[in-house]
């Protein structure tokens, strides 16, 4: 009887997946029928309907590949696991109405077919959303690794002056981390002055803040100071409203005016050199 269906699908397939996409795209919350070309959509959409037609046609090793590949695109394309789920319900709506109007569903047959596609689309549902789950969860360990490799170095700058980049949200694991590098590389250049640069930082809430202002207390208890620089408009604004204590810091709104300090701090400046 699977392959019956599976027969099915695959003679109505172009049909079926024109009517699933018109259906997909009044899903309003979310962009992946606005945003993709047509080439594309058309691909993944070609793509799913080979692998529901996989689930009843290929031996499990063969649609556990094609669902891994699929998975990983669809990671990639931001699907979330509501529209994933909406798709598998909606195709199977398509289906059902697919059917009855060939009439290949009749009264003889109604009860054993609703049957049949119910165990076929119920742990068809599941792996998807498993596979899913676990190319989610692999992709965001992957970028969260990169991101804490990317944004908590301690750069030497100058002699005693060092500056760390912070990019992206500070949670509570990369705080440990980024205090871990910043006494670290304290120590190993003899810094002086650290630059914190949260240019690259979207949002500095109560919790942001709260890390930054350990970081600095570490800092000076090892011998140095520390600045913050990278302030935006909108950033100090959000401190002011939140009312945040950062007197105990010195700021500046660029990293060219932090330098300029953090070069005082040091008795040395920025001089212009005239030609003779």
């Amino acid at each position: 009887m699977n392959k019956q269906i599976a027969g099915y699908i695959n003679e109505h397939l172009d049909e079926i997946l024109e009517r699933w996409t018109i259906k997909m795209e009044d899903e309003k919350d979310d962009r992946f029928f606005q945003i993709m070309s047509e080439k594309v959509i058309d691909n993944t959409v070609r793509e799913f309907g080979e692998l529901v037609v996989f689930s009843l046609t290929e031996s499990e090793e063969v649609y556990r590949v094609k669902l891994n590949d699929f998975s990983v695109k669809i990671v990639r394309y931001g699907w979330s696991v509501t529209f994933v789920l909406k798709a598998l319900t909606n195709f199977t709506h398509v289906l059902y109405d697919k059917m009855n109007e060939d009439g290949y569903l009749n009264e003889q047959n109604i009860i054993s077919y609703t049957e049949i596609m119910t165990n076929w689309i119920t742990p068809l549902t599941h792996s998807i959303v498993e596979a899913y789950s676990n190319v989610w969860d692999r992709t965001v360990h992957l970028q969260k690794m990169a991101l804490q490799e990317l944004s908590a170095s301690l750069i030497p700058m100058f002699d005693k002056i060092s500056v760390m980049p912070l990019v992206g949200t500070i949670d509570t694991e990369r705080a440990k981390l980024i205090m871990e590098n910043l006494l670290h590389g304290v120590v190993k250049h003899r810094a002086e002055v650290v630059l914190l640069d949260i240019t690259g930082v979207p949002v500095v809430d109560t919790m942001v803040a709260h890390h930054i202002i350990q970081a600095a207390d570490a800092v000076r208890l090892v011998g140095a100071k520390c600045m913050l620089v990278g302030i935006r408009p909108e950033i100090a604004q959000t401190i002011v409203a939140l009312g945040i204590n950062l007197n105990d810091f010195t700021t500046t709104s660029t990293m060219q005016r932090g330098v300029e300090k953090a070069l005082a701090l040091t008795n040395r400046a920025i001089v212009e050199v005239k030609d003779k």
